[in-house]
């Protein structure tokens, strides 16, 4: 690998925090006297942040900035309850991390979800693995797919963004890699699709997490075996 740093989305991509996020949100949501929607919904409904999932769950007609404020509230609240319930690494996860370690590959983790959570759930679900930086949303630092997080990530780790992968499973991981001027690469074992992923700027796309120790990174052209998509 020429790369020195990799840099990893968290909800689909280090860990499968669906079931949690789903069952919290619909808590929430009858909480405020609304109906839950099905776990499946919640694949597109996060990946920008607790605010957006919140205005993105509540009924069209009833998005007021002090409901939506109230919703997300109840969400850290509600989450902090449930979120070790099924939140799991992703099989293949834990090795990758191991090898990448043993390589001297620096490695970070930069989300969307709050940076308590972000930090939290590493700290928890990760306590032997060196991240050398893990950074989730937080004030004065614009949210993914803005580059600033990721440009921030490749300062602290002392590294070119050209020398740094990004390994994400939405299009606005493929974007924020692109927008930095890092490598994108796409995890299909996450929430979204191939062609989502394909469409917003991949150059490669893994099948599975030790894939990612066996790219050949000198063709820039995006494959992936037809079986994957």
């Amino acid at each position: 690998m020429k790369f020195k740093a990799v840099i990893f989305d968290l909800d689909g991509t280090l860990l499968d925090t669906i079931k949690d996020i789903a069952d919290s949100m619909n808590a929430v949501l009858l909480k405020l006297g609304f109906s839950p929607h099905r776990t499946e919904d919640y694949y597109y409904f996060v990946g920008e942040g607790m605010k957006a999932l919140c205005e993105k769950v509540i009924p069209p007609g009833h998005k007021t900035s002090e409901l939506i404020t109230r919703c997300v509230e109840l969400m850290k609240i509600e989450y902090e309850r449930r979120w070790f319930n099924n939140t799991r690494p992703y099989p293949g996860i834990p090795e990758l991390l191991d090898d990448l370690q043993k390589m001297g590959i620096k490695m970070a983790v930069h989300s969307n979800k709050p940076d308590e959570f972000t930090k939290l759930f590493i700290h928890r679900l990760f306590p032997d693995v060196q991240f050398s930086i893990v950074l989730g949303e937080k004030a004065g630092l614009a949210r993914k797919p803005a580059p600033d997080g990721a440009l921030y990530i490749a300062e602290v780790l002392k590294v070119q963004p050209e020398e740094t992968v990004y390994l994400g499973d939405s299009e606005i991981d493929m974007k924020t890699a692109i927008s930095a001027g890092m490598y994108p690469v796409g995890a299909l074992w996450g929430f979204r699709t191939a062609g989502e992923l394909i469409n917003a700027g991949a150059r490669r796309l893994l099948k599975a997490p030790l894939d990612l120790l066996t790219i050949d990174f000198s063709d820039d052209l995006c494959k992936i075996g037809k079986e994957a998509l």
